[in-house]
């Protein structure tokens, strides 16, 4: 007679009673990785036209964006928007004006601007910026902007992780902003005015590879009240 019996589960090899086999360890798991820093924002230079009609855009980003500690006593952020517009109206008068602006697209496909950083070339004959005149430069800036080599960078508007973080990358966002204004317009240096009572500004520029000048243009203009610097 046959007798039929159900296999028998192996449970353990011979010689180890009761230990389970070993199961393959699962795979580590990986980080989710996002944009590279380098391709974080997309950056490109708008027509002024299209400053024109973002122009209440980038007053919001000036608001949002401005290091100035704003006291109870100071003008509103309209106020201090409103003004913003002006000065970059008249600036966008100037000669080789140009803005620039970095964008990156939302949760749901839409774009933003994130940052912006807008200028023009200093000629050696002039019409001189903003406090930014003959008496403010020293000679070897003089020599510099008569070659026409010489760009200022008005402003740089950028978010608070960008003046905190990354800063000596070259791909932080608000260098990569004055790179390309300088190279756009072969520039040998920029130059920009920070009021002496904004440190926190100044700090940023320094961190963005912006210096002070030389002994002898600070002598040019001890009592100026605004501190001049240059990128190389």
């Amino acid at each position: 007679m046959t007798v039929n019996t159900p296999d028998r589960p192996e449970t353990a090899r011979s010689g180890t009673p009761g230990r389970q086999p070993a199961l393959p360890e699962a795979p580590p798991q990986r980080r989710q990785q996002g944009p590279s820093p380098e391709k974080g924002e997309f950056v490109r230079p708008l027509t002024r036209r299209q400053i024109d009609d973002r122009m209440r855009e980038l007053g919001e980003l000036y608001t949002n964006t401005s290091s100035h500690q704003v006291r109870a006593s100071d003008v509103s952020g309209q106020d201090r928007s409103a003004a913003f517009r002006r000065r970059l109206a008249g600036h966008m008068r100037r000669p080789g004006f140009e803005l620039l602006v970095a964008e990156t697209a939302g949760p749901s496909g839409t774009i933003g601007l994130t940052a912006c950083a807008y200028g023009f070339p200093v000629r050696g004959d002039g019409p001189w910026w903003d406090g930014l005149d003959g008496w403010y430069l020293p000679e070897s800036l003089l020599r510099v902007a008569a070659f026409g080599r010489l760009f200022a960078i008005a402003d740089i508007l950028v978010e608070r992780r960008v003046r905190t973080q990354d800063q000596s990358r070259e791909w932080n966002l608000a260098r990569r902003l004055q790179k390309r204004l300088l190279s756009d317009h072969a520039a040998e240096l920029g130059v920009t005015l920070v009021d002496r009572d904004n440190a926190d500004k100044l700090e940023a520029l320094l961190s963005w590879g912006w210096r002070s000048l030389s002994a002898e243009a600070r002598e040019a203009s001890p009592l100026a009240p605004s501190r001049l610097l240059v990128l190389r």
